[in-house]
């Protein structure tokens, strides 16, 4: 039986340059500029890539995802001051333990992306994985 993975997500950006700020200190590594307007960066087995329309030539404005993207951490304490210490972030709901047993925090990026960071010894997966 074949099967699928996941190897990249897309978070629109209206600023390259500004993502690739927030997103290098939040993630604490360089990621790489692949094209004028996409920057990516290796999130485990999968790449985050933000991408700007209108740097990359498109004739489009980037809207933010309407729904959350899920980063599993290994020092969610860590994760949350860092993205705290962001002067754009915003933290939507502090770190919190869920009723399903996950311990994760609630945020925004600075172009109204929503983000959860979960501690990846609480995760769960629902046993699919």
């Amino acid at each position: 039986m074949a099967s699928a993975r996941l190897f990249r997500v897309i978070v629109p950006v209206s600023s390259i340059e500004d993502a690739t700020v927030f997103y290098s200190a939040v993630l604490e590594q360089p990621g790489i500029r692949v094209s004028p307007g996409r920057h990516y960066f290796g999130c485990g087995s999968a790449i985050l890539a933000c991408f700007d329309p209108r740097a990359d030539g498109d004739g489009w404005d980037a809207r933010p995802n309407p729904e959350y993207l899920y980063f599993a951490v290994d020092d969610l304490d860590e994760y949350y001051r860092r993205v705290s210490g962001q002067p754009n972030g915003s933290i939507l709901r502090p770190i919190e333990t869920q009723p399903w047993g996950e311990r994760s925090f609630y945020c925004t990026d600075l172009f109204g992306n929503k983000l959860c960071f979960v501690d990846e010894r609480t995760i769960f997966t629902g046993g699919l994985i």
